[in-house]
């Protein structure tokens, strides 16, 4: 390859998106609420929009202004649409001025809001405040409020302050070691005061706060005279890695607690709390609003609809087109106005192409996926977006931004659009079987299991090909992780006679598979 500073020309084929072309891609891609943010917006920013009420029970009038003009009718000069020479300088603020003057009575009636209008918006900006919720309060406060009941020392108060505020979302303490929340530069005296702070933290609501790990969390949530104190307190100290895999004979075994003891134990441990913070934290759902409706229909299909009752319907305002058509305007509010209505019918032009792609695909999906609609997920059949870009006659990139953070409202619920798409494997009998559908039967099968002698992963894979789905035991292994599924082993149900004939094992044998999901549900810790 030659290297040179000098100037040279060359000849290329560039393909380029032209503004247009990347709006109605951006319009496609928003969802219902998005796009009523950008339609508002808009309308704030072009005032040659205009929205028009149209009322969806009421026959459409004869005299309303069409949003395009058809073929059949003559087209206005003032009408067409208008191509903007973009090397000319936009109008500036003294041109709109210029017009306000010139014609106050239309401003006055077309931006400038009544009164009744601004106490209308008044009051409901009031109703919108008045109806928010309130900020329910965080772990510190909780625990900063109880703090003031204590006649502490203002040292001790500060710490004790401190150690509140290093708390994770949990309710544990950040720092295994008390002396790397002091410092490097901390003092005995230093070290004394934080554990004296600490263990006054721990004595507040919610039981388990302060710890630094889930043994000692579960540990100041036992309080004596509870069922099975001593027991729980012994479990917990020393047979926490042996609950979390199951390991109930082993238990049996060191402690010499009968196995009918233990589970009774185990019953107690679950009602302890492992996460005592988790109860503070709000956990925003955003709203959901379908983009797309599916209706049965008399002859037993289904029927996608968008929903526009949200979406303004936006015409161009005809002051403006008038206005054009003038021969007393000037030459620089003409460019002003040509600017905008080209920006205007850009907009409106956007819309309609996003109305019409998007049910194109939604009626595609829906017909595709007729048996998920009418038996339920797990008859959901594989579907990629290219073939139904190719049924729509579009690109698989439309098909992606048409379906990307849009829900269809169906007979079955509420999904995402991207629900419908997925992969799948051939069966026994050569038909193509959905990844969902394999992973809705092995949880069928997994439900219905012998809890006393559960299933391992080879003999799921044995299962799942007696029903005619052929998998890798890896597969296997992924979907039930993926399903938070424990192992075998973790899902044994132990009896008494098993625990006796089985209490010699005290360790599992090698190449056991296990997963982070403990048989009590207490292996999540800070």
């Amino acid at each position: 390859m030659r290297l040179s500073l000098g100037q040279e020309m060359r000849q290329v084929q560039k393909q380029i998106l032209a503004p247009r072309m990347i709006q109605s891609m951006e319009i496609l891609q928003l969802p219902i609420l998005a796009l009523q943010e950008r339609i508002e917006q808009e309308m704030q920013e072009n005032p040659v929009l205009e929205q028009v009420e149209i009322d969806p029970d009421a026959a459409p009038e004869e005299s309303e202004e069409p949003l395009e003009p058809t073929p059949s009718e003559p087209v206005a000069e003032s009408e067409r649409e208008f191509v903007i020479d973009e090397a000319k300088p936009e109008a500036d603020f003294e041109r709109l001025v210029e017009m306000d003057e010139q014609w106050p009575e239309h401003f006055e009636e077309h931006t400038r809001p009544s009164r009744n209008r601004m106490e209308e918006e008044a009051e409901r900006q009031h109703d919108a405040m008045a109806n928010l919720t309130a900020r329910p309060p965080t772990l510190q406060d909780y625990l900063e409020s109880q703090l003031a009941w204590f006649d502490l020392a203002p040292d001790l108060r500060a710490m004790c302050e401190r150690i509140i505020y290093n708390l994770d979302h949990n309710g544990y303490l950040t720092t295994k070691e008390l002396r790397d929340l002091l410092g490097p530069e901390s003092t005995e005296a230093d070290l004394a005061l934080a554990e004296r702070a600490l263990a006054m933290v721990q004595k507040l609501d919610p039981p388990g706060v302060g710890a630094r790990d889930l043994r000692e969390c579960l540990l100041l949530q036992l309080t004596p005279g509870m069922p099975y104190y001593d027991e729980l307190r012994t479990l917990i100290t020393h047979h926490l890695e042996d609950i979390e895999q199951n390991r109930l004979p082993a238990i049996a075994k060191k402690t010499g607690y009968s196995l009918e003891t233990i589970q009774a134990v185990l019953q107690e441990l679950r009602k302890l709390n492992p996460k005592p913070g988790a109860d503070f934290q709000e956990e925003f759902i955003p709203p959901v609003t379908p983009d797309v409706y599916v209706e049965r229909t008399d002859d037993g299909g289904y029927k996608a609809r968008l929903e526009e009752g949200r979406l303004p319907q936006l015409v161009i305002s005809p002051y403006y087109r008038r206005l054009l058509s003038d021969p007393q305007t000037n030459e620089q509010t003409r460019e002003y106005i040509k600017r905008k209505l080209n920006s205007a019918q850009w907009l409106i032009d956007a819309i309609s192409q996003r109305r019409n792609t998007l049910l194109r695909v939604a009626q595609a999906i829906v017909d595709h996926q007729k048996n998920f609609l009418d038996k339920g997920p797990e008859y959901i059949e594989p579907l990629k977006m290219q073939q139904i870009a190719e049924k729509v006659g579009v690109h698989v990139t439309t098909v992606s931004r048409a379906v990307d953070d849009k829900w269809i409202q169906t007979p079955r619920g509420i999904f995402p659009l991207k629900r419908f798409f997925c992969g799948g494997t051939i069966s026994a009998e050569g038909d193509e079987v959905a990844w969902d559908a394999v992973r809705l039967k092995l949880q069928e099968i997994i439900a219905n299991e012998d809890k006393q002698n559960p299933l391992s992963d080879e003999d799921l894979m044995h299962e799942l090909a007696k029903h005619g789905i052929q998998v890798a035991r890896r597969t296997v292994t992924k979907y039930r992780k993926a399903l938070r599924i424990p192992s075998s082993r973790q899902r044994r149900e132990w009896s008494a006679v098993m625990g006796k004939s089985a209490s010699k094992l005290a360790t599992p044998p090698a190449g056991s598979s296990s997963v982070a999901e403990g048989d009590a549900g207490l292996t999540s810790s800070s």
